[in-house]
């Protein structure tokens, strides 16, 4: 059980360091930047599933902890 635990978190921190940034829009209140074209876009594709994968990783790390807690 804590090398599958192992497994996900490597996989885990993988996933997020892979996602693109979402937070553009927080720097160009410094900068001036307007990126209202952008703002409203959905995911898609590649997108979409790490952000699938990520959350499903999340969940499995999660109740594993949980199992292992117990």
């Amino acid at each position: 059980m804590e090398i599958l635990l192992i497994i996900i978190s490597l996989l885990l921190i993988a996933v997020v360091l892979l996602q693109s940034g979402k937070a553009e829009s927080a720097s160009s209140v410094f900068t001036g930047g307007n990126d209202s074209l952008f703002a409203n876009r959905k995911e898609r594709g590649s997108e979409l599933f790490m952000t699938r994968l990520t959350i499903g990783l999340g969940v499995a790390f999660f109740v594993i902890c949980l199992v292992m807690g117990f």
